[in-house]
């Protein structure tokens, strides 16, 4: 839909105007570490409203950080691990609390299974089809047929 502007002011004032009623877009990053066939999963703690489901570790992008930064940071407050960011694997669109969000996944590669958990409970490594959409986190499923896709690729 193309931007209008209203007749009694000029261009500039509506747009920003529009701006201000326009949804907020956040940043939401999740890493994918693959062995042989299987992803990388961590169930959440308890609470909030992903609590006690699996998911694709991850979290929001800090406006300042690159995709890159904001997994390396997640990894390392989530799990105590270092991890190397390599390639997009896929992207995603979800709305959570009335706030939309772009969700990239990347392939990521451990420093070490040595884990100090802070967000999660368990961890293991699941093929696509033992990921269960009941007990994943939505978003996360959103990523699936793209993560398939590449999986049957390597």
């Amino acid at each position: 839909m193309p931007l209008r502007f209203c007749t009694s002011c000029s261009p500039r004032h509506c747009f920003f105007k529009m701006a201000d009623v326009l949804p907020q877009r956040g940043r939401s990053v999740a890493g994918i570490a693959v062995d042989g066939g299987r992803l990388f999963i961590a169930r959440r703690k308890a609470g909030g409203s992903v609590g006690e489901k699996w998911e694709f570790p991850g979290g929001k992008a800090e406006e300042d950080e690159s995709d890159a930064d904001a997994l390396k940071r997640e990894y390392l407050e989530e799990f105590g691990v270092a991890v190397e960011v390599g390639s997009l694997l896929a992207r995603a669109e979800f709305s959570n609390r009335g706030k939309l969000y772009s969700l990239s996944a990347y392939r990521v590669f451990l420093g070490s299974l040595d884990f100090r958990m802070a967000e999660h409970t368990e961890w293991r490594w699941a093929a696509p089809g033992e990921i269960d959409a009941g007990s994943f986190v939505d978003s996360d499923m959103l990523l699936l047929p793209a993560l398939r896709e590449y999986l049957s690729a390597i």
